[in-house]
């Protein structure tokens, strides 16, 4: 009867702390971020945060994870209600936009340690295999792989940021543009469906007028 309890402790503990971590992220920003503050800040024992993340690079990457995680239940519900594969693509990418934003400080941690880490990840590799589902299934005639690629690119921490501080463009600026790219997917596939409707309409109009 015991563990089952200490178990659900340890669950709420690790989520008391990542709140802890957050609200300290949007006061103070990262540098202030040390785990004797996320301790005090959830109500726990420093021992607790240590014995859990080890380290800061340990929080930060627990917070990456956690927040993909829900980015992913979120995007789970939404796929259900939209059969539509354009649509379906384009809230991807939108929530991909959403989350980008809520980690841009910490990804941009993660991008300074270790610059081509990104595309080693798990969430990277995830993501990746998502979209080329969604891209194959909008446009099955693209090179959905290398389309992926290219969208992704959208979210590398370095340019995300730059287009957010520097350039100051918001967030829905930034899904304007994806929702472009995305039209032209759909656009290029119906094109190509409709020129092969034409040729095989035209071969067969031929073969009607040809004599018997």
């Amino acid at each position: 009867m015991t563990a089952p309890t200490e178990r659900a402790d340890a669950a709420r503990n690790r989520l008391r702390i990542l709140d802890a971590a957050r609200r300290l992220l949007a006061a103070d920003g990262f540098a202030e971020l040390s785990l004797d503050a996320v301790a005090k800040e959830a109500g726990v024992g420093v021992g607790t945060v240590y014995r859990r993340f080890r380290d800061r690079p340990g929080l930060v990457y627990a917070l990456i994870e956690d927040n993909e995680n829900r980015f992913q239940e979120a995007f789970a519900r939404r796929e259900g209600a939209t059969p539509a594969a354009r649509e379906r693509l384009r809230a991807f990418l939108h929530g991909m936009a959403e989350l980008v934003e809520e980690n841009r400080a910490l990804l941009l941690l993660a991008e300074a340690s270790a610059p081509a880490g990104r595309y080693h990840s798990a969430p990277f590799r995830r993501h990746h295999g998502q979209i080329v589902d969604l891209v194959a299934e909008l446009a099955p005639g693209a090179d959905a792989a290398y389309v992926a690629d290219l969208l992704l690119m959208a979210y590398t921490p370095g340019l995300f940021d730059f287009q957010r501080t520097e350039r100051g463009w918001d967030l829905d600026r930034i899904k304007r543009g994806l929702d472009v790219f995305v039209a032209g997917l759909g656009a290029a596939e119906d094109e190509g469906k409709g020129e092969g409707n034409a040729e095989g309409k035209g071969e067969g109009e031929g073969r009607t007028s040809s004599p018997g």
